[in-house]
């Protein structure tokens, strides 16, 4: 159980030597994402204008913030009960898994588009978009069903297919240039970028499905499959768990669509497309220090089951610095480049978009810089403690956020997510360090270590 300290230290080194290589995968997809999401955007904003691009991206962030709150991040679920049966050949087990997953993923992706659907029609007015366009939102909705994908997800994590998600990241963008380059040569209206968006998700999607569905195939793990049979079976807190990572990312969604709905609502579609560009600009930045997430965790669910507790900080904490240091570099850069960027990209009416787009920035960079301790928590079969942050941070960011909007524009907007993102890293960072006090290490059996989640 107990590894020395050079041990540890040599033993951490192949793992951040793997996060980072399959971070660098998932880096290539993601930079040709954003860039090429950039170029869509763009291409949006000269067809339609500020005032129709803001309802453009009012529809895309409701579908969004609906597609996000009703997913179960069964990924999640899938790396921390599929690892060890995955791993030691119990095919059976990590069957029922899969199948749980997959259940939580068809009912979740059901109640997005009735909500989705109704949402659109009833609550029009209320969400920045008339009453005429509202049946183009409600179709756009139906795509709600291609943005559930959480599944397939942990499927090629677990299988270490980074570069399939790195493609499908580039599938995704790719489809949306060509769709709206089309929409502007048939001077569309804004339905036509709509379906542009839409056709890129489904496209995605169905790319990655089809790679996970292979992958299961390919290694006999879809042998003797069933949909019947009990869904949480050997998987002690699974439940408990599931509803907890889903908890986070609905909350984690507040920080971007629930915000950007919210500004439209009060201030207008415009302000909403100037929040909106200076988030995807922000996000572009952020990226690549956050793709290490996604390699991070399949790591932490090993070192979790193999109970080296020890390698799991030392991992975590590298990778923080490592990912801080560069999102710095990044907020240099758009603090001194922010106007002349967003004017060339976007034409010269975004350009107001620069200031708020630099809050926006340091906050993502707060956000690197800590981004290895929710991981951890949940990886610790903790997640009810993100939560817990995650609720209080949020509830404070919106309930003060109208009056930061009223009082102080998007300006208050930009620096209220700034101090949103210092509490929230330094809520998860205290109860991180408490669960490391009160922790004894964690046995090595898989099924054991689940036991006594919070």
């Amino acid at each position: 159980m107990g590894e020395t300290r050079a041990e540890e230290i040599a033993g951490v080194r192949p793992i951040l030597r793997r996060v980072l290589g399959n971070a660098g995968k998932l880096l290539g997809g993601r930079t040709v994402n954003a860039v090429l999401s950039l170029f869509a955007i763009a291409i949006a904003a000269r067809a339609l204008g500020v005032a129709e691009l803001g309802v453009f991206v009012l529809i895309q962030a409701f579908a969004q913030f609906l597609g996000e709150v009703v997913k179960f991040q069964s990924w999640q679920t899938v790396l921390h009960y599929g690892t060890a049966p995955f791993i030691e050949g119990r095919v059976s087990q990590f069957q029922r898994v899969l199948r749980l997953t997959l259940v939580l993923d068809i009912a979740s992706t059901v109640l997005g588009i009735v909500v989705g659907v109704v949402g659109s029609m009833l609550l029009a007015n209320h969400l920045g978009w008339t009453t005429a366009e509202a049946p183009a939102a409600a179709l756009y909705m139906f795509s709600i069903a291609f943005m559930v994908s959480a599944t397939p997800l942990g499927l090629l994590r677990l299988f270490d297919r980074f570069d399939v998600m790195a493609r499908q990241a580039a599938l995704i963008a790719f489809i949306r240039v060509i769709g709206s380059v089309i929409a502007l040569l048939l001077n569309a209206p804004m339905e036509g970028f709509l379906l542009a968006w839409a056709v890129g998700t489904i496209g995605s999607w169905l790319y990655l499905a089809g790679a996970a569905y292979g992958e299961l195939r390919r290694r006999g793990l879809l042998d003797g499959f069933s949909w019947q049979g009990p869904l949480a079976k050997d998987m002690p807190g699974v439940w408990h768990f599931a509803w907890n990572t889903n908890l986070t990312s609905t909350l984690d969604v507040a920080f971007t669509h629930l915000a950007t709905l919210m500004v439209g609502g009060m201030v207008g579609p415009a302000q909403a497309a100037y929040w909106r560009v200076g988030r995807q600009v922000a996000d572009a930045i952020a990226k690549p220090a956050r793709l290490l997430i996604p390699a991070m965790y399949p790591e932490l669910a090993r070192l979790y089951a193999e109970g080296r507790h020890g390698a799991m900080w030392r991992l975590a904490r590298n990778i923080g610095l490592a990912g801080g240091g560069f999102g710095l570099l990044l907020l240099a850069i758009s603090v001194f480049a922010g106007p002349t960027l967003l004017s060339a990209i976007m034409g010269e009416g975004f350009a107001q978009a620069s200031v708020v787009m630099t809050w926006q920035v340091a906050a993502a960079v707060i956000g690197i810089f800590t981004l290895p301790l929710e991981p951890m928590l949940i990886s610790l079969g903790k997640p009810g403690y993100a939560v817990r942050v995650r609720l209080v941070v949020s509830l404070g960011f919106l309930a003060i956020l109208p009056f930061l909007v009223t009082q102080f524009g998007l300006i208050g907007a930009g620096s209220g997510l700034v101090a949103a993102a210092a509490a929230l890293a330094l809520g998860m960072l205290m109860f991180l360090l408490r669960e490391n006090k009160n922790r004894a290490p964690p046995p090595k059996n898989m099924p054991d270590s689940l036991k006594g989640h919070d």
